[in-house]
């Protein structure tokens, strides 16, 4: 992402959080446009279900605008987003896990079938098969990290868990992209 996008999206969240703190209903509305798809592809991504990601993405949305109120640092309203929304997709694979292993769970979630993958596929469709390949946890890291061009506390805050467990997922994250690519342009060869 381009990083004066990046602030002028931040600056519109931040303008956009003060005013519906001042009780700008429309405000709140022009939020919902402005960050729904971000929160969406991020349940997806985590979830690898659309339609359940709607639901939980509706869900966060009733607690994002309950807690609105005592968000103080207004540019911090996308990774405070992030955060609702992990946690409501941490809750809704709880609830799918239960009477099943977690690996097998977690394999069932994010699996995805990658066909025609050959040489005419783009570089970005690879990596992006790549990423979903990975587990979970190390997935919606390196997404939020590369894709969402978040820094790494802003990735912790989003998934709301610490700096250092941050920077070892994407430490084991970028080594299993590495093997995993490497290994799709040897094929090629």
């Amino acid at each position: 992402m381009d990083r004066g996008k990046d602030r002028r999206a931040r600056a519109l969240d931040a303008y956009l959080v003060a005013a519906a703190q001042a009780g700008d209903r429309r405000a709140l509305s022009r939020l919902v446009d402005h960050r729904g798809a971000r929160l969406m592809a991020h349940a997806t991504r985590l979830l690898g279900d659309r339609e359940v990601a709607r639901d939980v993405v509706q869900e966060a949305w009733v607690e994002i605008l309950g807690a609105l109120p005592r968000l103080r640092d207004h540019h911090a309203f996308l990774p405070f987003a992030l955060r609702i929304v992990s946690r409501r997709v941490a809750r809704e694979i709880r609830r799918r896990q239960r009477g099943r292993a977690l690996a097998s769970a977690v394999a069932d979630e994010v699996k995805t079938s990658v066909e025609g993958g050959g040489p005419a596929a783009s570089d970005a469709a690879r990596v992006r098969a790549a990423i979903r390949s990975l587990p979970a946890e190390q997935a919606a890291t390196i997404a939020l990290f590369y894709l969402e061009d978040m820094n790494v506390a802003e990735v912790a805050t989003a998934l709301d868990v610490p700096v250092g467990t941050v920077k070892t997922r994407l430490m084991h994250a970028r080594r299993k992209l590495r093997d995993l690519l490497k290994g799709d342009t040897n094929e090629q060869d």
